[in-house]
């Protein structure tokens, strides 16, 4: 197997939260299972939802973005509505809405841990002086971060909040990784960034990120880099041997 690169060696590194930083992916998968399975039977839309639904339309994107979507894919449409609309109603912002509900009842009660693994790299970074941020398509991630207990390790959280208050496009467009190497001050062509979201390496690829590492929670290595990962890992414990214990090390000659 190949060496992996020394990630103290971009400028910056950026990281999706769902799936690379905590597992709140399988929140989130759940959620979504849970919601569309009801409202599938409810409506009689068939095929019935599968896990597919989620790699393929949902995961990385903005969650009405991701609902639109896959709605689409069953050839239903509903009117866009209101990011207000109550989760009573039948509208993309109202269907996203429901989602939400259940994410954050499954968050609150159970909590949320980094994956030991993203924790060690991030530690390796901050050694190193490396500037990190999160780049997440969820309107939750301030909440995760700070309920995992590293909101204040990055600079920049670019997540769908802003996103939507500035109408920054969904991932796969490269608008959110673009904007938060704007906000940090960086060239994504000197950066890296990390995404386990075929949308998500999509949109790093298109930003024109010199580094693009897709992590494998489920997505498949091979996806993974036909939608743009330079390398891919199954855990970023795996950096960790590739990043110098002392940064002083780089300039040894």
């Amino acid at each position: 197997m190949d060496s992996l690169p020394d990630l103290t060696a971009y400028d910056a590194v950026l990281f999706d939260l769902d799936g690379v930083l905590t597992p709140t992916a399988e929140a989130h998968m759940h959620a979504w299972e849970t919601m569309f399975t009801e409202l599938f039977a409810t409506w009689e839309i068939t095929p019935p939802y599968t896990e597919r639904d989620y790699f393929d339309h949902l995961d990385g994107k903005k969650r009405y973005d991701g609902v639109a979507a896959l709605l689409r894919s069953r050839d239903v449409e509903v009117p866009w509505g209101d990011p207000s609309d109550p989760v009573t109603a039948d509208t993309v912002c109202g269907i996203g809405n429901r989602k939400n509900v259940v994410f954050e009842r499954v968050l609150r009660a159970e909590g949320i841990a980094p994956y030991p693994g993203s924790l060690a790299l991030l530690d390796a970074l901050a050694a190193a002086g490396t500037t990190v941020a999160v780049v997440s398509s969820s309107k939750n991630a301030e909440e995760v971060l700070k309920a995992a207990g590293i909101r204040d390790r990055f600079a920049v959280v670019m997540d769908g909040v802003i996103a939507e208050r500035d109408h920054l496009a969904s991932k796969p467009a490269p608008d959110v990784f673009v904007e938060a190497a704007r906000m940090l001050n960086v060239d994504p062509a000197r950066s890296a960034a990390v995404e386990d979201a075929l949308s998500g390496v999509a949109s790093a690829a298109s930003g024109g990120f010199a580094l693009v590492v897709g992590v494998d929670r489920g997505a498949g290595e091979e996806d993974l880099r036909h939608a743009g990962a330079h390398v891919v890992v199954r855990d970023l414990a795996e950096f960790v041997a590739a990043t110098p214990s002392d940064p002083a090390e780089e300039h040894t000659a």
